[in-house]
């Protein structure tokens, strides 16, 4: 950055910082500690050099600033002069990692999530403070933008995988880095900024966040998302529920393609064996309004947990309804239709019903066992692969509350709508059967869940 000021007492001077290294490359004189101006040999220029290393090697971002006389005097038109300076002297800015970074970068890396730092630092304090932030590793490489920029496509394949730090980078290098990462290795990217100069890497990523304090206009135009607070914590935070609104919709998937499999494969065997359907249309209705608007209720409003930021990501190429899923699916799917099956063949004798009322009963009381198995199922779909699915279930007041209505309206229509959902007022000992049948279907789910898939 360069500027060129008229002096008081006449004539002009041109001021410059900027990277150490490169301004220091276009000095050839310097003040002394005494303030005179002297050439700038080589004793001088290596004492600088190792000031500048040892500044960046405690973390602190250094500038170069410098100054010429332009004894020829200098037009707006005219190209501010890019060496002949005279080194005024070195400085050293610590910038403060913010507190919670290093632990954010700790549960990042648990996540499986790659955090990667691009800076226009110089290249040992980019690795200094990367090592206090815990994002460079011994594994990992810390490269200089212009030596990125050297390399062939076949060199980049190998290196862009172990990138953990690239110093002294352009704009270009970030939107390169972010290019092959999303296009070439198929990864999903999150690019993070605040400059101008980001903007391209952050209209290049999958996910672009812009800081909203120290962001720039064209930063947060580019970007997907705000961080209002400009803390890499918050970062964490936005990764967190994104994956908390993915799993939830999983939950809530997997609960209503069970309901559906089952009263699917109910009613359409039931009707070819034995001409009519156990289900009626408004006890179908019903069940389709716990499947779809309470249970959305229930599994969609599941809080984020800590538990999420151990789990490996997705991916680009991830499989939405996993084999877990499917397991979980098909094993209770299994076990419910074999429950209403047998309900079917055996339940007149087993409940000694007879009688003209006898089928309405009867299919009042599988009607009841079906839906407290969705009840019941709907626990087990708080999680699809831990055992313990009571774990924070009081926390989630939506959740009992639709737990409890649902039980609650299914009571009043067996009991006191029977003509109009086609039902029959039921016995104590069927209302336990009904509960029973459901409940036995949670370590049902738990067996399920060990099996490996």
């Amino acid at each position: 950055m360069s500027l060129v000021v008229e002096l008081p007492g006449g004539g002009l001077r041109a001021h410059c910082k900027g990277a150490s290294e490169i301004i220091l490359a276009s000095c050839d004189k310097v003040l002394n500690s005494a303030g005179k101006v002297v050439p700038l040999d080589e004793e001088s220029s290596n004492h600088l050099k190792a000031t500048i290393d040892q500044f960046a090697n405690e973390a602190l971002r250094t500038l170069c600033l410098a100054y010429m006389e332009l004894d020829n005097g200098f037009s707006s038109e005219d190209p501010i002069p890019d060496s002949g300076y005279t080194c005024i002297g070195i400085v050293g800015i610590k910038d403060p990692v913010r507190p919670g970074v290093k632990e954010s970068v700790a549960v990042c890396r648990s996540a499986g999530i790659t955090v990667r730092m691009v800076t226009g630092d110089n290249i040992n304090t980019a690795k200094a403070i990367a090592r206090e932030c815990g994002i460079l590793t011994d594994d990992g490489i810390a490269i200089e933008g212009p030596e990125f920029r050297e390399k062939s496509e076949e060199e980049l394949l190998k290196l862009i995988p172990k990138i953990q730090v690239m110093a002294r980078s352009s704009p270009l290098d970030k939107h390169t880095l972010v290019k092959h990462l999303r296009n070439t290795f198929g990864e999903v990217v999150a690019v993070t900024g605040d400059g101008t100069n980001d903007a391209p890497a952050l209209h290049e990523a999958d996910i672009g966040l812009a800081m909203g304090i120290a962001g720039t206009e064209v930063a947060k135009e580019s970007a997907d998302v705000i961080i209002l607070d400009d803390n890499f914590s918050t970062i964490v935070t936005v990764a967190k529920w994104g994956r908390s609104v993915y799993i939830n919709i999983q939950k809530f998937v997997q609960f209503q393609l069970t309901v559906n499999v089952v009263a699917l494969i109910v009613n359409f065997t039931s009707a070819c064996v034995t001409g009519s359907a156990p289900l009626t249309a408004v006890q179908l209705l019903w069940v389709n309004m716990i499947m779809d608007t309470l249970g959305a209720l229930a599994l969609a409003t599941e809080p984020p947990n800590d538990d999420l930021m151990k789990r490996s990501p997705v991916g680009r190429k991830g499989n939405f309804i996993s084999n877990v899923m499917w397991r979980n699916i098909l094993g209770q799917s299994l076990y419910q239709f074999m429950v209403i099956w047998f309900l079917q063949s055996r339940g007149k004798s087993i409940f000694s019903l007879d009688g003209p009322d006898s089928d309405l009963v009867l299919n009042t009381l599988i009607f009841n066992t079906f839906v407290f198995c969705q009840v019941f199922n709907e626990i087990n779909s708080r999680e699809m692969e831990e055992i313990d699915v009571f774990k924070g279930i009081l926390n989630n007041h939506v959740f009992v509350g639709v737990l409890a209505a649902t039980v609650l309206f299914q009571i009043i229509i067996v009991e006191y709508l029977g003509t109009f959902a086609n039902t029959t007022p039921l016995t104590l000992l069927q209302w336990f059967f009904s509960l029973l049948v459901g409940f036995l279907g949670m370590p049902i789910a738990a067996r399920l869940k060990k099996i490996r898939v």
